[in-house]
């Protein structure tokens, strides 16, 4: 059991609990969504099933199964199973093959168990790696297919393949001749139902039904389809619409006629394995996907478990093969009516199954009343919904990563099938993937201090696999003869052997060959293999380990040394969370001047959170700053304070210009101190170079800080005497990032 297992436990415990609160509070809505899906899902079954070559029992028994049984172990709140229209294709083509439906039933049986066995193998993480522009890119081609499958039964045209909703064949075969005869003759009363279905939908907001909650807008244009076709039938007879335009179901006389049961004496026939094994997994797949577009539907984006989904289809195909159906999936056409219809939970899928048993047993006549031109108009509105231009224009702003493995899973699945259009969909997002890989590997940064040679530093990232690979080699191979690289690998948890032998390669032939000096940090011992790069281990300091104030200076002292030479180690986490941050004692406080805005974080190479960064003018201290310095030492842990000056202080220079061009001017408080010790006199400023006496006064105003601390603060200055604070004084030279760093005060104060 997995360290995360409990708690995965708790949440799929909390799950149940909530879906057992919320079919207890939800039937105002989950009643009459169930009924819409039931009405939407016995065309489809009895169309899948006819597509599949099996008995159109078969798939009304499927529709049963999947609202009864994988409705009530399925653990998601909105999906709908029934007759998979993407698997009509395999059971076409294992029927002829197997030639008796019996064998093709114990084919299933077989499947269902093997789809068991997958869920209990957590076979379902599958679903977590599906990138989200493939599942939308399945979500507007299902929408394309609906508005074009539908257009003949909304037109009422008399076409026997448009009575089939498959989609698991090429989208486009076969349009030439569907448009001929969709121009040659439709039935006008299918059009006016259409029109008038389509209306009363888009309207409904705007009228006064919209109040009655128990009525779904699907809802009232069915009875409101059944209702005026019946009123053409007597008063505009040119209108009515019967046979072949209405919901045709079978009559059911006794249950000989409704059950078929497997043989079991083919269980050696190897192709009964090998189709079992197909359905398994053709059908897992589809679930997965269908599964995964239908919980981005759901307005509450509640996650459905992908492996209790596995098994909850296995259990409904195995059910199916042993009593007559055909593959089961979650399927997203009827998901998505469901969701539209304002389903809330999984008490709408039950419904729908046990009023499919209903109607199948007792209600077929009056089921058989319902215009499809109704039922059509229902499921346009869903398909454009499903492929408005607005899903389309916000994936097109997300960037090309997203809009073309989008475009391609559309356009694929158009041409080809579900499976085939999904897989080249992710192809292409795999594509991008490795592209995004081959730019992003690592973090560049150029430094040239002090005109000296160019350093490239490069720090990898968390993680680098196989796939960095081209982008290491390119940059690393196209640097120019003479360069100095440092390559950081102290922020990676995980490198791939790979490309350690490829810095290894590339530090003794090529970098030497083309006089490259290149350097490796922070490489870790666990993945570094034997006699290859070498890792300096001083270049990694456990701060545990700074415990005196004199290990915290030279912490600092080797910091700025690696920042100067180009060696910098990444240290961003090294204080593990950001949010642990405040839980760990800084190391020093830093006062320096306002002037200098270079970052303390990366002249020391510190850690976040090592430093507290104190500002002064001039680095000046007054009683103010010294209470604040106290404090940080006293409550926060702080054991060094550490003054910093730093060259061609403007703040100084100014105040030394202004002095020597306006005498008469008041002095700047930044100079007072090192005018009343005597540093300079105004009277010989003139003699004086402008920016070696400004650097002078930075220096001098470090040592008069220091001496204020001991002056004025006995709380400071017991535990300077005592070691157990450190006070210090550091001078930064801008020129080439080099601070220079003072011996500790060691006057005899105590």
């Amino acid at each position: 059991m997995s360290k995360n297992q409990p708690f995965k436990d708790l949440i799929e415990k909390a799950q149940i609990e909530d879906i057992s609160r919320s079919v207890l509070s939800k039937p105002g809505k989950d009643i009459p969504a169930g009924i819409v899906v039931f009405l939407v899902a016995l065309p489809l079954c009895l169309g899948i099933a006819l597509a599949s070559g099996a008995p159109l029992i078969s798939g009304l028994i499927s529709g049963m199964i999947g609202g009864l049984v994988i409705g009530i172990l399925s653990k998601s709140h909105t999906s709908v199973s029934g007759p998979a229209a993407s698997l009509s294709a395999v059971v076409l083509v294992a029927i002829n093959s197997l030639q008796d439906f019996e064998i093709f039933l114990l084919a299933l049986f077989l499947g269902g168990l093997i789809q068991i066995i997958l869920g209990f193998l957590k076979s379902g993480m599958i679903a977590d790696y599906m990138p989200t522009s493939i599942i939308k890119g399945l979500l507007a081609a299902i929408g394309l297919i609906l508005i074009f499958s539908q257009l003949p039964y909304a037109l009422g045209v008399e076409m026997d393949d448009s009575r089939i909703l498959d989609y698991s064949q090429d989208f486009f075969s076969g349009v030439k001749e569907k448009i001929i005869v969709l121009a040659a003759s439709f039935a006008p009363g299918a059009l006016v139902l259409s029109v008038i279905s389509l209306l009363v939908m888009v309207f409904w907001d705007r009228t006064p039904l919209k109040k009655i909650k128990l009525l779904p807008p699907s809802l009232f244009v069915v009875i409101l389809g059944v209702l005026l076709n019946q009123l053409f039938k007597f008063f505009i007879p040119e209108l009515y619409l019967s046979g072949v335009h209405l919901v045709s179901i079978p009559e059911i006389n006794d249950i000989s006629s409704f059950l078929t049961f497997p043989d079991f004496s083919a269980i050696t026939n190897f192709q009964v394995w090998t189709y079992a094994f197909t359905i398994a997994i053709i059908g897992s797949i589809a679930t997965l996907l269908n599964l995964e577009a239908t919980d981005n539907l759901d307005p509450h984006k509640r996650r459905s478990p992908p492996n209790q989904e596995l098994v909850a289809q296995g259990v409904g195909n195995t059910i199916a093969g042993l009593v007559g159906g055909i593959p089961i999936t979650s399927v997203i056409v009827r998901s998505s009516v469901n969701i539209e219809a304002g389903a809330e939970t999984k008490l709408s899928t039950i419904i729908h199954g046990f009023l499919l048993a209903i109607s199948v047993l007792f209600l077929s006549s009056v089921i058989n009343l319902i215009p499809l031109a109704t039922l059509a108009a229902i499921l346009l509105l869903v398909g454009y919904k499903l492929t408005s231009f607005t899903i389309i224009s916000r994936m097109y702003h997300k960037g090309w990563s997203q809009f073309v493995p989008f475009a391609v899973t559309v356009m694929a699945i158009l041409m080809t099938d579900v499976l085939i259009g999904v897989l080249i969909g992710s192809a292409s997002s795999v594509f991008f993937l490795l592209r995004g890989n081959y730019y992003n590997p690592f973090y560049v940064e150029e430094t040239n201090f002090n005109n000296k040679r160019k350093t490239i530093r490069l720090e990898l990232s968390n993680e680098v696999s196989f796939l960095n690979k081209p982008a290491i080699k390119r940059t690393l191979w196209n640097l120019p003869k003479g360069t100095r690289v440092v390559i950081d690998a102290s922020f990676s948890s995980y490198i791939e052997p790979d490309i350690l032998e490829i810095f290894n390669d590339y530090k003794n032939t090529f970098a030497k060959e083309n006089q490259i000096d290149i350097t490796i940090t922070g490489l870790r011992e666990n993945y570094s293999p034997k006699n290859e790069v070498v890792v300096d281990k001083k270049e990694i300091i456990d701060k545990n380990e700074l415990k005196t104030p004199g290990q915290i200076l030279h912490y600092l002292e080797e910091g700025n040394k690696r920042y100067v030479d180009g060696n910098l180690v990444s240290r961003r986490f090294q204080n593990k969370e950001l949010k642990d941050f405040i839980k760990v004692d800084p190391l020093a406080i830093v006062v320096n001047c306002i002037d200098m805005r270079e970052p303390l974080n990366m002249l020391l190479n510190s850690g976040i959170g090592d430093l507290i960064p104190l500002k002064a003018a001039g680095s000046l201290l007054d009683p103010h700053l010294i209470n604040s310095i106290e404090i940080s030492c006293r409550e926060q842990g702080a054991r060094l304070i550490l003054i910093m000056g730093h060259s061609n202080n403007k703040l100084i220079k100014n105040a030394l210009k202004n002095l020597l061009d306006k005498p008469a001017d008041p002095i700047s408080p930044i100079l007072q101190p090192a005018l009343d010790a005597g540093v300079f006199v105004p009277e010989n400023l003139h003699q004086f170079d402008i920016n070696s006496l400004s650097d002078k006064i930075s220096v001098w105003n470090m040592d008069y800080s220091q001496r204020e601390i001991i002056r004025s603060n006995p709380y400071l200055k017991k535990k300077i005497g005592e070691n157990k604070i450190g006070l210090g004084a550091a001078f930064f030279k801008r020129k080439n990032g080099k601070i220079d760093f003072y011996p500790l005060y060691q006057e005899s104060f105590v």
